[in-house]
């Protein structure tokens, strides 16, 4: 348990929490919607801190990111709780623990370093759950994280605050964000009521302060028409042509098991219509398709990165970031070859 950052004083002993957008005021001996944050005699607290409820290594194409660090492996671990409700939940044993309890294994930001150190693991994700919502434990974990010369990247809803935003500055260096529909009804009545303006407004802030890359997981019936899929494109497009956008297939999960899975084609469908619309990298996940998951020059179309699954099966970026086929600039982050190079020189 930890002193939480980012909350204000209320009336009597309540407080206000300031960290997602959902600003929750929380009274003294009671939790937010996250249930992992506890107002205890007009202090907040962290309850989470230190405690991973789920840690792995994993390739960091499992998050989805596509132009940070091609091929890379990550520490990748959560604690418990969440800030929405998503009915469809992959993680709902995790994220929506029953009664609020607060299970994990002691990882502290020491041990998670350590053991990249050990492991030859150049970074760490912040992942599976909503990273927002153990902020303290992620920070904390970050700076120890490059003082050694690792990454981080938070894969995140998007739903932080300005403030959180802002202390994530120049210690998260990536992430990858949930914008689960261009249209309010998914947000309200899929994920808890939260709304989508928030959402934009924190992919713009990101994206002024780190490399972001931006998933949509398309849902039959509640994001796949035509329209949305041509609107969260075109906002994408404008925001900026380079950021990546994945589409990723919706299976039955949680409460939301009668709806029917995503069909190739709407996938297919997906990523032509963010080309018309401008955006010159677009992904299909959830199809074990090298065509749909490996990265292509925009210009000439000649393949730079070659995928299958969560494997990089060939990487032809160089350390210009051009197309070495016909010299188009290309959008990529971080080199894996060229960090084991600099880790070398720290020896």
């Amino acid at each position: 348990m930890k002193e939480a950052i980012l909350y204000s004083k209320g009336e009597g002993s309540s407080v206000r929490c300031n960290l997602c957008r959902r600003g929750c005021t929380i009274r003294d001996g009671e939790r937010g919607f996250c249930h992992v944050r506890e107002n205890r005699g007009g202090k907040l607290y962290s309850l989470v801190y230190g405690k991973a409820v789920a840690a792995e290594v994993d390739p960091i194409e499992k998050k989805p990111f596509y132009h940070f660090m091609p091929g890379a492996e990550c520490f990748s671990f959560s604690t418990v709780g969440c800030n929405f409700r998503c009915l469809y939940c992959q993680n709902s044993e995790i994220s929506q623990v029953k009664g609020g309890r607060i299970i994990g294994e002691d990882w502290s930001p020491e041990r998670i370093v350590n053991y990249c150190k050990e492991n030859n693991l150049p970074g760490i994700a912040y992942t599976y759950t909503e990273p927002t919502i153990f902020m303290e434990y992620a920070l904390d974990t970050a700076k120890l994280a490059h003082k050694e010369g690792l990454f981080n990247v938070f894969v995140t809803n998007g739903y932080m605050s300005e403030e959180a935003i802002n202390e994530m500055d120049g210690l998260i260096d990536a992430a990858r964000i949930d914008l689960k529909g261009f249209n309010e009804r998914i947000y309200k009545e899929v994920c808890g009521g939260v709304e989508l303006e928030g959402i934009l407004s924190s992919i713009k802030s990101l994206h002024k302060k780190m490399h972001i890359e931006i998933i949509n997981l398309v849902v039959p019936g509640y994001n796949d028409s035509q329209e949305d899929l041509r609107a969260l494109s075109k906002w994408c497009a404008e925001l900026d042509s380079n950021v990546p956008l994945h589409f990723i297939g919706f299976y039955p999960a949680y409460k939301m098991m009668d709806t029917p899975r995503t069909s190739l084609q709407t996938l297919l469908n997906a990523c032509t219509i963010a080309m018309e619309e401008g955006v010159k990298f677009t992904y299909s996940g959830n199809l074990l398709d090298e065509k749909s998951e490996s990265t292509y020059c925009p210009n000439c179309r000649e393949q730079i990165v070659r995928r299958r699954g969560f494997l990089v099966l060939d990487n032809r970026i160089d350390g210009y970031n051009k197309c070495p086929d016909c010299g188009e600039e290309l959008y990529f982050v971080g080199d894996i070859k060229e960090y084991w190079k600099r880790m070398e020189k720290r020896k």
